[in-house]
């Protein structure tokens, strides 16, 4: 099994590669794919042939096959947008490629040659939503979508939609929208591997909130908010990503102005986190990623350009430091696959 990481670094216009070891954890560089216009978020298909890469600074989504023996990136197109994509993500069959846009207030979806994987140029929905739109992904089941707004620049709400994964189109659910009896902004959002729950970053919250997910229905209903900081904190600061070990066991959430990985135990049965570490990361930690057997996490330092990685602790819920890397100028993505 071999597994690498992509880093899309905005400032230097390119994505980055590198190899991992699979029993340390530690990296070894091995190349820069030139991306231009500013790369930032980043989706593979559930198959993991295809790399879609959002360029913010140009409006533009570039699509790259992935070797499925080097897990080198060979150039298949590019679509134009009509705004600056902050966010990507397929959907379950990976026949749709998922798109929001923060500034814009908008939502798109574009249908995915199966064959070749490029994007079509005209998208299948172009939706009007709300400014500070900044994630867009299905459920497990691929029938129902969520689309969180932070608050103060956005409307603190989570639209929820009806999926049809034949024709890509999206429909206003009932309720069409959840919104939090707090300001606390939700921003983005995982999904528990083995029970119906969801778990929010909260931006202006600094908070993580569990949501039952009613399959049925495809409605959410929060039943628990957790603080990513520790009391006695009062400075400034906003969460960003969410990512779930793949065994559902932890949850991490990074805190941009503490400068810390929150650390979260979560209980097998109910979905409950219980905090339990708050682990001094890079600054400013917006992007991270966990690689697929849930042993290593990897936080990029917007501000400083390093990646720190970490042995995830799942006894004792909490990360050991394995090493810092210097990878370039503003990380905006991690995304760690593996192949055989």
């Amino acid at each position: 099994m071999r597994t690498q990481l992509y880093v899309s670094l905005q400032g230097d216009d390119c994505i980055r590669r590198f190899d991992m070891d699979a029993q340390t954890g530690r990296l070894e560089s091995l190349d820069a794919v030139a991306v231009p216009g500013g790369p930032a978020p980043m989706a593979v298909d559930p198959r993991g042939r295809f790399l879609h890469v959002g360029r913010r600074g140009v409006c533009e989504v570039s699509s790259f096959r992935i070797d499925p023996e080097s897990g080198d990136l060979e150039s298949i197109g590019a679509v134009s947008l009509d705004a600056e994509p902050c966010y990507l993500a397929m959907d379950r069959q990976g026949k749709f490629l998922f798109s929001a846009y923060y500034q814009a207030g908008k939502a798109g979806v574009h249908a995915v040659n199966g064959e070749t994987g490029a994007l079509e140029a005209t998208p299948v929905e172009w939706l009007d939503t709300a400014t500070g739109a900044h994630a867009l992904q299905t459920d497990p089941s691929n029938r129902f979508a969520f689309l969180p707004h932070i608050a103060g620049k956005g409307p603190n709400t989570i639209f929820q939609y009806r999926f049809d994964a034949q024709t890509g189109r999206l429909t206003p659910n009932t309720p069409a929208r959840l919104t939090p009896p707090e300001p606390v902004g939700p921003r983005h959002f995982c999904f528990h591997p083995h029970r119906d729950v969801v778990y929010f970053s909260n931006e202006q919250g600094c908070s993580v909130t569990a949501y039952a997910l009613d399959t049925v229905a495809g409605t959410l209903e929060a039943f628990q908010t957790v603080s990513t900081l520790p009391e006695d904190f009062h400075g400034d600061n906003t969460c960003a990503q969410i990512h779930m070990q793949p065994s559902g066991g932890m949850l991490f959430a990074p805190n941009r102005g503490h400068n810390s990985m929150a650390c979260f135990t979560v209980d097998p049965v109910t979905g409950m986190l219980t905090p339990t570490a708050r682990i001094d990361t890079e600054p400013v930690p917006r992007a991270f990623g966990i690689d697929p057997d849930g042993e290593f996490l990897f936080s990029a330092g917007l501000q400083s350009g390093r990646l720190a990685a970490y042995r995830i602790d799942s006894e004792n819920g909490t990360l050991a430091h394995v090493e810092t890397y210097d990878v370039g100028s503003t990380p905006m993505w991690v995304t760690v696959l593996s192949r055989p």
